[in-house]
C-alpha cells in the first residue's frame, strides 16, 4: 500500500509530505491537547513560524538533525544535503580541512527550503554563525550559558543577568533565547570582519568578564573534570569553525518537543524552558511576532573584546587550543 501523502502550498510552491501521521513525539501534546506529535504537527509547527526560522537561517550552512523514524528512531546528523533535493532548494559548498574534503549543506532563502527538510524528517536546524557571503568569517557572536549537570536554572538566570549587564556596558544589543534544553543562548550580531579563532578569543574574553563577576557559580574551565557540577559554564567554543548549535525557532529533539525560542530581556528572570513548546510557540508568536527581527539593526564591534583578549593574554591566561568539530 502507497504511503499517505499531503500536499502544502508553501509561497509558490507545492510541496508533499509523506507519512504525515508518522508520530515523532510520543509524549508531546499539540496546541488542541491530542497527544502525540506527528511530522505534519512538526510541518505546520515550522509553517506557522516560518519568517523567524527563515530569518534565523538566512543564507547560513545548516546541519540538519534528522529522525527518520520518529524520536525513538535513530538520529541523523547531516552535513551534505539529503539526496532528492529539488533543483530549487539552495546550498553552500564547505571545506572540512580534517576530512580533506567538502560538503554541499543546506542554504535556506526561503521557507519551502525549511519544509521540504522538514519532509525528508529534520527536526532540528543547526546554522553556522557565518553567511554563504564568507563563510570564514563569522556574523554571530554565540553565548552559550550551559549549566552543569547540578546547576540550578536560577543560576542560568542570573548569569544571562550578568552576560547583559555586560553587554550593555560595552554598547552591544544581545538577543536571548532559550536553548530549548537546560540552558539560554545570546546572540549578538557583529561584523563579519574576523575569522572563527579571533571570534572564539573574544567571546573567551567576554567569558571570563562574567566568570569573574559571578566566580561561585560561574566557570569557563576548559576540561568537564575540572568544572564543579553546580556551575554554569560559558561555552565560548560554540564559536568555534563548524560547531552550531540549535537555530531560534527550532524545535529541540527532547520527548516534550521543546523548542530554543526567542524570549525579551525581561522575561528572563520568569521563564521556563518546558513552557516553550511546538503546542505554544506558534500562539506566542503570533502575539508577539519574530523578537529576532531586527537583530541585523544592531551590529557590534568585536575591537574592545580582543583587547580585553590581548590583556588577558598578557596576564598569563592563554586561549586553550580549538577543539575539534
Amino acid at each position: 500500500m502507497a504511503s499517505p501523502v499531503v500536499e502544502i502550498e508553501v509561497d509558490d510552491r507545492l510541496l508533499r509530505v509523506s507519512n504525515p501521521d508518522r508520530v515523532y513525539f510520543r509524549q508531546a501534546r499539540t496546541a488542541d491537547g491530542r497527544r502525540g506529535v506527528t511530522k505534519l504537527d512538526v510541518v505546520e509547527y515550522y509553517l506557522a513560524v516560518g519568517e523567524g526560522i527563515v530569518n534565523a537561517l538566512w543564507e547560513r550552512p545548516c546541519m540538519l538533525h534528522r529522525y527518520p523514524k520518529g524520536l525513538d528512531g535513530p538520529k541523523v546528523h547531516q552535513k551534505r544535503l539529503p539526496a532528492g533535493a529539488p533543483d530549487w532548494v539552495e546550498t553552500v559548498r564547505l571545506w572540512f580541512p580534517r576530512w580533506g574534503r567538502t560538503a554541499d549543506e543546506l542554504c535556506v532563502t526561503e521557507l519551502g527550503s525549511v519544509i521540504w527538510a522538514t519532509q525528508m524528517s529534520t527536526v532540528e536546524f543547526h546554522p553556522w554563525n557565518s553567511r554563504r557571503a564568507d563563510v570564514e568569517r563569522p556574523d554571530e557572536w554565540r553565548i552559550d550559558l550551559d549549566p552543569g549537570p547540578a546547576c540550578s536554572f536560577e543560576t542560568v538566570r542570573r548569569a544571562a543577568g550578568t552576560a547583559h549587564e555586560v553587554l550593555d556596558e560595552l554598547g552591544a544589543v544581545g538577543y536571548p533565547k532559550t536553548s530549548g534544553g537546560s540552558g539560554l543562548h545570546v546572540y549578538v550580531r557583529i561584523r563579519p570582519e574576523h575569522g572563527f579563532a579571533e571570534v572564539r578569543r573574544a567571546a573567551l574574553a567576554f567569558a571570563r568578564e562574567v566568570e569573574r563577576r559571578m566566580p561561585a557559580e560561574v566557570t569557563t574551565a576548559w576540561w568537564r573534570k575540572d568544572r564543579d557540577p553546580a556551575q554554569l559554564f560559558v561555552d565560548y567554543n560554540q564559536n568555534t569553525r563548524d560547531h552550531t548549535i540549535a537555530a531560534a525557532y527550532s524545535l529541540r529533539g527532547v520527548p516534550d518537543a521543546r523548542v530554543s525560542a526567542p524570549i525579551r530581556w525581561d522575561e528572563v528572570a520568569d521563564v521556563d524552558p518546558h513552557d516553550l513548546t511546538l503546542a505554544t510557540v506558534p500562539a506566542r508568536y503570533a502575539a508577539v511576532g519574530d523578537l529576532f527581527a531586527d537583530i541585523d539593526d544592531h551590529v557590534f564591534d568585536i575591537a574592545p573584546l580582543l583587547a580585553w583578549a590581548d590583556r588577558d593574554e598578557a596576564a598569563g591566561e592563554q586561549t586553550p587550543e580549538e577543539p575539534e568539530p
